[in-house]
């Protein structure tokens, strides 16, 4: 299972570039036998505050099958923590190292984005510096948005059939298109790698390495580029400063002599395995818990984490369980955490991890819902006067989203007036989006109207920071929807 360590929200795997190098190769392997795809954040304090304020960035981070050190505060930040990183793997580092190693193994490689002539200038030095490199595609599409950027991209993508896609547009919209996209392009690893392709072409130069020793790399960026970066800069180190010092309190406030981690037998119940937790959880005895948790999956992927006596988890802790809730997710089940106590609670809302667990009171509730579990999805609908409403299920994102697009469609074709209810959807991501906009132009078209009730949290965040409210109308509830006067409340 990967050694993940938890900064803000964010997971970062613990590894060096060896190490990263290594786990690439593996999933070549694993997208060449299975279509599968990976994707690979290199993250840096950016990506960290970005993700404080857009769920969907937060969602994929944590969601994401590799994700590495790429600035200082991280490493820095771990090392206060008291889980230091093994190394730190920077995209402008590991695109290079990636592509001698695909010249090597003979992996093909599409660049997509960066500005006009930036990517096919990086290509060339790329094959100029590895002579059996492939670069099978380099495309840059015109800057839009991420909900109107042409399809033909993917055919593009497709039809060259790479083992890497290198996708430059910037942090957020690059992690963004990747998750809603990945799965239709099949390609083994695909990696956002920001101002990557810039570097490699000569556009921006790289810090002396004493200055990338000394965490100083910012400052020699700023130096080239003040007024695109300053402001950037000042807010990151702000945002992530403040934001990090309380993460790192309620962490210091945990340390103290206490139980140490005992693990109780492995209880199955109704096909799902229960975990019970006592004491304290910290990098010191994570390797039991680690163990058991592996040998459950074997048994079920519906888990459930008992967390009644437990008392402390640290960074590392809480990696390990968002770990094993991605395992536990891809083998078509779910991690459910119980009981969680106030103190452990305060630190998942603190890190915003309690958007990410399923968590519920006690284990006959979590019992019961993973007896309910299903790896697919149906809209639940019924008729209101003169309005279909269909109910959209807990996570609205590509994996859903193609169901809603086909039952809406098919919906709209016999009532143009649809009703999507959010109210137990707590995740909304770009292809979601994406599905909602179709939706909408097709109930136009037919002279009827879509409309959304039920949001709030972070589902809303989302919908406004593409600024959707303003194209479809928002109400609070079904009755509020359907009133002969209806007023959005957004």
């Amino acid at each position: 299972m990967r050694k993940l360590l938890i900064i803000l929200g964010v997971p970062v795997d613990d590894l060096n570039m060896s190490e990263a190098l290594q786990r690439l190769e593996e999933f070549i392997g694993i997208g060449r036998a299975t279509g599968k795809s990976h994707q690979i954040a290199t993250v840096n304090a950016d990506f960290v505050v970005n993700s404080l304020y857009d769920p969907e960035l937060r969602r994929i981070l944590q969601e994401s099958d590799m994700a590495t050190a790429d600035g200082m505060p991280l490493v820095m930040g771990a090392r206060m923590l008291g889980v230091p990183l093994t190394g730190r793997v920077t995209g402008a580092d590991l695109v290079p190292a990636l592509a001698e190693r695909a010249a090597e193994r003979g992996y093909s490689i599409f660049l997509l984005g960066a500005r006009d002539g930036v990517a096919a200038r990086a290509a060339q030095i790329l094959k100029s510096s590895y002579a059996d490199l492939k670069i099978v595609g380099v495309l840059s599409p015109p800057n839009t948005s991420l909900l109107e950027m042409d399809r033909s991209i993917l055919e593009e993508i497709k039809a060259a059939k790479p083992d890497i896609l290198l996708v430059a547009f910037g942090n957020p919209k690059q992690e963004k298109w990747i998750s809603m996209y990945a799965r239709e392009l099949a390609v083994p690893i695909c990696i956002g790698i920001g101002g990557t392709l810039d570097m490699i072409a000569g556009i921006t130069k790289r810090a002396p390495f004493w200055m990338q020793r000394a965490g100083l790399e910012w400052l020699y960026r700023l130096a080239q580029e003040p007024r695109r970066l300053w402001k950037r800069y000042v807010l990151d180190l702000s945002y992530f400063g403040y934001f990090f010092v309380r993460q790192w309190w309620a962490m210091r406030r945990g340390r103290i002599p206490s139980t140490l981690l005992p693990l109780s037998d492995t209880i199955v119940i109704e096909n799902t395995v229960i975990l019970n937790i006592q004491g304290r959880m910290d990098s010191g005895n994570l390797a039991a818990f680690v163990d058991q948790a592996t040998q459950a999956l074997a048994i079920s992927p519906f888990l459930i984490v008992n967390l009644a006596r437990a008392e402390f988890f640290d960074s590392s802790a809480m990696g390990a369980l968002v770990a094993l809730a991605n395992r536990a997710r891809e083998a078509g089940g779910g991690l459910r955490l119980v009981a969680v106590a106030p103190p452990i609670a305060r630190i998942l809302s603190l890190v915003r991890l309690d958007r990410f667990f399923d968590i519920d009171a006690d284990v006959e509730t979590s019992l019961k819902s993973c007896r309910i579990s299903s790896a697919t999805w149906v809209a639940p609908e019924q008729d209101h006067q003169g309005w279909v409403v269909l109910k959209m299920p807990r996570s609205l994102d590509a994996t859903t989203a193609p169901e809603l697009i086909e039952t809406g469609t098919a919906r709209i074709a016999e009532n143009a007036r649809l009703i999507l209810d959010f109210s137990e959807t707590t995740f909304v991501a770009s292809a979601g989006l994406a599905a909602m906009v179709k939706l909408s132009r097709q109930s136009k078209e037919r002279g009827g109207e879509l409309r959304v009730i039920g949001c709030s949290g972070d589902v809303l965040r989302g919908i406004k920071l593409v600024k959707l409210d303003l194209i479809i109308p928002l109400f609070q509830d079904l009755q509020s929807a359907i009133a002969p006067v209806a007023t959005p409340a957004y």
